[in-house]
């Protein structure tokens, strides 16, 4: 048989393209075998420098409620079964108890947040209303929480972490604070935050470093990381969490507990840092940390407000209707490969919920998650605000060039993460702004198609556990399969899945469509009651 001289071409065309396929191939393998050994490396050099740190397991809780969620304290105080003073009392002795360890709380309210709880005693023991009618206008009455202090709460820190707002007091509540204490909540402290709540590490120039629970040489992540840290130790049952890029989910993750970031743009960011609410569209979002999956719901619905019947939070989920599909390694080359322990975290959920839906679980690789980093700073060039602006505490833009010689001499006022921005926004190119919009697209595109009404996504949270402190350093883009779903905006919840072999929280993200929140939220309730959810990071 004879062949033409175009067929002879195509056949050489098409021989080539395969060679470099193969090579492409080879390269990414031997990519990934340096970064493997990168990593341990990294892993070995840090575990050596703390060796000899102080690791001790933080005290067991003296009172066993700490230890309920917070819709069950929430009932406890409306039946009169305990008081309102006992329990606030009891949470500002445990922060008093762990935090000199945690480094998690930065401001308080003791004594007006006791006064208010011996208010709402007074109240209960005269009100003519029943239970269910308090549940109904004050569903968390009488129970104490947290909030990141980059959050505005009136008559405590709101600095940012800034050394040029060390004085600065909020005059007002944020609107999502405002919403909790309406829902009968007390505010008793404020947690820590990166500076501008830019980077994975909660640790900043006027309040230090916040440690891990589970290992006080682990981070905690950011920015919510003071949040994540107290709520696990007991210190407080639920917070309110903000996220741009995981900020609401790495420390949930790192911490053991449950971070939901709802569908993007249905809860108002007034009062969040500089924002005034009015800055137009954004990856930024509030959300909820709790212990809980059962807390989460009835926290959210405060939280939404007038955007409540957006997501059908009140729709019962029957989790045989629910699609399962589940990613093990997005295979963003700039992020570490995703560890055996996190594969099989994610496999242990895939194998339970592959028995209740009556669908096949599929497993699933779209391309567009390999680009997770670069579709991430793409979209956070479009973000209102200018850092080097925000970081002057809008007084001027902060130079890069007159910053570096101080940091050299230990003059810098700044932390390196947020040098670290700066070299991002005015040195490094930007991502090609056509080809981030269409792979976006794409990628949108294709998670509508695959979720549909009726799916969830089970996607790694990150590649390993809570590294040691610094470490992130040499690992700074492992926060972007977080940050991806800030950018397709989709309702996620970060969910517990126990302790690796260190003793330290591992889990999953649970990613629905839009306003499909209710989704995320029913599969996180089934793994925690599968699975137990959250570990202590105490024993008693």
């Amino acid at each position: 048989m004879t062949t033409t001289p175009a067929a002879n071409k195509r056949y050489r065309k098409e021989e080539k393209h395969a060679f470099k396929d193969c090579v492409k191939q080879v390269a990414i393998l031997l990519f990934l075998a340096l970064r493997i050994v990168i990593d341990w490396f990294i892993d070995f050099v840090f575990g050596f420098f703390y060796k000899n740190d102080d690791t001790k397991k933080l005290p067991g809780v003296k009172e066993n409620f700490l230890l309920k969620s917070a819709s069950s304290l929430a009932q406890l105080i409306r039946e009169k079964q305990i008081s309102s003073e006992k329990v606030v009392v009891a949470y500002i002795e445990r922060i008093k108890e762990v935090n000199p360890s945690l480094n998690a709380v930065v401001d308080d309210r003791y004594d007006e947040a006791i006064k208010e709880a011996k208010d709402v005693d007074k109240f209960l023991a005269e009100t003519d209303l029943t239970t269910e009618e308090i549940k109904k206008t004050k569903p968390f009455l009488g129970v104490p929480f947290t909030s990141k202090e980059s959050t505005s709460a009136k008559g405590l820190a709101f600095t940012f972490g800034l050394v040029s707002r060390k004085s600065y007091i909020a005059s007002a509540d944020a609107a999502v604070v405002e919403r909790l204490k309406d829902s009968g909540a007390i505010l008793i402290a404020v947690t820590n935050i990166p500076e501008l709540n830019l980077w994975c590490e909660t640790r900043n120039n006027i309040y230090g470093q916040t440690q891990n629970p589970y290992d006080l040489t682990k981070t905690v992540g950011g920015s919510s990381g003071g949040e994540a840290a107290i709520i696990s130790a007991c210190g407080s049952p639920l917070g309110i969490g903000t996220d741009i890029g995981g900020s609401t989910r790495m420390p949930a993750y790192f911490c053991g507990v449950f971070g939901h970031k709802p569908t993007t743009g249905l809860i108002t960011t007034k009062g969040l840092t500089f924002r005034k609410g009015n800055e137009g569209e954004t990856m930024v979002s509030a959300g909820t940390i709790t212990r809980f999956a059962e807390d989460i719901t009835p926290f959210l619905k405060l939280l939404l407000d007038d955007n409540l019947s957006l997501p059908k939070l009140d729709q019962k989920v029957n989790l045989q209707d629910v699609k399962v599909a589940y990613c093990l390694n997005p295979q963003d080359l700039r992020v570490s490969p995703v560890s055996n322990e996190v594969i099989a975290a994610i496999l242990k959920a895939v194998d339970h919920l592959s028995t209740i839906s009556k669908y096949h679980v599929d497993k699933i690789s779209l391309d567009g998650f390999r680009y997770s980093l670069s579709l991430w700073r793409h979209e956070m060039s479009k973000e209102p605000g200018n850092f080097a602006f925000d970081l002057s505490n809008q007084k001027g833009d902060i130079s890069l060039k007159s910053e570096l010689p101080k940091l050299i001499f230990g003059k810098c006022e700044f932390t390196i993460p947020a040098l670290m921005r700066l070299i991002d926004l005015n040195v490094l190119p930007p991502t090609n702004k056509s080809w981030a919009e269409d792979k976006k697209k794409q990628l949108v595109q294709e998670i509508q198609e695959l979720l549909g009404d009726n799916g969830v996504l089970l996607f790694p949270s990150c590649p390993t556990e809570a590294p040691y402190h610094y470490a992130s350093f040499l690992r700074p883009y492992n926060f972007a399969y977080w940050a991806i779903f800030n950018v397709l905006k989709l309702p996620v919840t970060q969910v517990p899945l126990g302790l690796t072999k260190k003793g330290l929280p591992i889990g999953l993200q649970v990613v629905s469509n839009h306003y499909n929140d209710h989704l995320c939220i029913a599969i996180a309730e089934e793994l925690q009651r599968v699975f137990g959810g959250w570990t202590p990071p105490f024993t008693d």
